[in-house]
């Protein structure tokens, strides 16, 4: 009897972890191929920087361009700890190289997202993507190239009498990263709203009538996000408030219809 009841007892057995293997194995799947493309990823991003490493004080004399310009010429940027003439830089040269591999790093985020969205899903969020990108790298130039000449000629033009501006390079770089990840951040917000209207969430007229209070939001979230100056508050408030525009604009093409509401409620 021994024999008989452990032939049917061990093919049970086999059928279940036959069972559990197929349950289990997409899971596993799934995160092997998200470690493969982090590592992937972080391997680009160690490539750039590797590239980028030897150009660290180029790059940084190109960072600090807008307010060295302003400086007097018998004054220049003074570095007051030991090891920041050596990691300021590096510092520096590594976050440009996490920028410069936003584009793989986002497309490793799509291929890893993009076999379970639907047709019309993968219409969508493509173009976000893209559009992502396109719209951090252009907040980020918009701040050296239009924030931050106004800004460092205002800060140098208000210094009292006998004080020198002799700026310390790690301050310099914490303060510049600053604005550009509040700028780059700001201009995503077309994405945002778009985002929120193809989900339903929103409603683009709603947000078309709560203009006032998204206006005054801007300006506090410049107040928040950028130094103790009107300059600076204003040129990140108004972007907004027109990017918001934009938002709502293409957040009118996406959203879903009344009727495709309804029938989906039926």
């Amino acid at each position: 009897m021994l024999p008989k009841r452990s032939i049917l007892f061990f093919p049970t057995i086999k059928k279940m972890s036959e069972s559990e293997t197929l349950e289990s194995q997409p899971f596993m799947a799934h995160l092997i191929e998200f470690r493969n493309r982090v590592l992937r990823s972080v391997v680009a991003v160690l490539m750039i920087f590797a590239g980028l490493f030897s150009f660290s004080n180029e790059l940084y004399l190109y960072i600090s361009e807008p307010i060295r310009v302003y400086l007097p010429d018998n004054l220049s940027m003074i570095a007051t700890e030991v090891a920041s003439p050596f990691l300021t830089p590096f510092k520096l040269t590594l976050v440009l190289s996490v920028f410069a591999a936003m584009p793989y790093i986002l497309y490793q985020t799509w291929a890893f997202l993009a076999p379970g969205l639907y047709k019309r899903e993968k219409k969508i969020v493509l173009p976000l993507f893209f559009s992502s990108v396109v719209l951090f790298y252009s907040g980020m130039a918009f701040a050296y190239y239009v924030v931050f000449p106004l800004v460092f000629m205002f800060f140098t033009s208000i210094v009292p009498e006998g004080i020198s501006v002799m700026p310390d390079i790690r301050s310099y770089l914490d303060f510049v990263l600053k604005l550009f990840f509040a700028f780059g951040l700001s201009f995503e917000i077309p994405i945002a709203v778009v985002i929120l209207s193809w989900m339903g969430a929103v409603e683009p007229d709603d947000l078309a009538k709560k203009r006032p209070y998204v206006f005054v939001l801007c300006f506090i979230l410049g107040m928040l996000l950028t130094p103790p100056d009107i300059i600076s508050q204003t040129l990140l408030a108004i972007p907004m408030w027109l990017l918001f525009e934009v938002g709502i604009l293409f957040g009118r093409m996406v959203a879903p219809k009344k009727e495709d509401g309804e029938s989906l409620a039926e």
